[in-house]
């Protein structure tokens, strides 16, 4: 399965594509999208859509990642924020690409084991993770912190819905066998 974390941010947007084969995590890309600084955010919005869109082209996910929206002090930089995720979903939409979304809580203690953790000790157990060496941009950590956290739980998920999913056949079959 292949995941494109996204970290929304309208000055700069992170992105993350990481791949799991068997138990082994890797990473096939990553980085940070940066509108120009003077554009208006309707021209930064569709700029980070259109950079997203060619990772999603270049990288094919099997699914993309979305940190869910926090509250900040500025009402108005918590609605800019809004703006990119939407922009974000839309890219995901339009092409037809399940979107799963996380807390920046949840994504913390999937990757470092508390929810509370710092930047660095994101970034640390990334590149651990991921067997990255040299620096990695705080924006790019995230969003890759982001795809292993969806890679985690759907290794634990994807077992229980088909076994849910057996189970109500099973109860169907003897249901209608039961008439």
């Amino acid at each position: 399965m292949r995941v494109l974390g996204l970290d929304p941010g309208s000055r700069r947007t992170g992105f993350g594509v990481v791949e799991r084969l068997g138990n082994r995590l890797s990473c096939v890309a990553h980085g940070a999208i940066a509108p120009r600084p003077r554009l208006d955010l309707a021209s930064r919005l569709h700029d980070i859509a259109s950079h997203v869109g060619e990772v999603v082209e270049r990288t094919a996910p099997d699914c993309v990642v979305v940190e869910k929206a926090f509250y900040h002090e500025s009402v108005h930089s918590t609605l800019v924020l809004g703006h990119v995720r939407g922009a974000l979903l839309v890219v995901a939409a339009a092409r037809g690409i399940p979107v799963a979304e996380y807390s920046p809580r949840e994504i913390k203690l999937s990757v470092v084991g508390r929810g509370g953790a710092t930047k660095e000790q994101v970034s640390f157990m990334v590149r651990r993770l991921l067997a990255l060496e040299g620096a990695l941009s705080a924006d790019a950590a995230d969003a890759l912190a982001g795809a292993i956290c969806h890679l985690n739980r759907a290794r634990f998920t994807a077992p229980a819905r088909a076994a849910s999913a057996a189970a109500e056949r099973l109860a169907a079959l003897i249901g209608r066998s039961g008439r």
